[in-house]
């Protein structure tokens, strides 16, 4: 029973940890464009191939 004492708020805060974590990122831009890094590996990869034949 006294571990509970300890565990549950040790859970408590590193909760805290992740919410405080989550809300600093998404007001530092983290999640503004979520589109545009998967199509730029994309058009990376055909700058490389063309680069690669000449």
């Amino acid at each position: 029973m006294s571990v509970l004492f300890v565990a549950v708020p040790v859970a408590i805060g590193l909760g805290g940890l992740a919410v405080a974590a989550f809300l600093w990122a998404l007001h530092q831009g983290q999640w503004d464009d979520l589109d545009s890094p998967q199509q730029k590996m994309l058009q990376d990869d055909i700058r490389v191939r063309r680069h690669a034949r000449k």
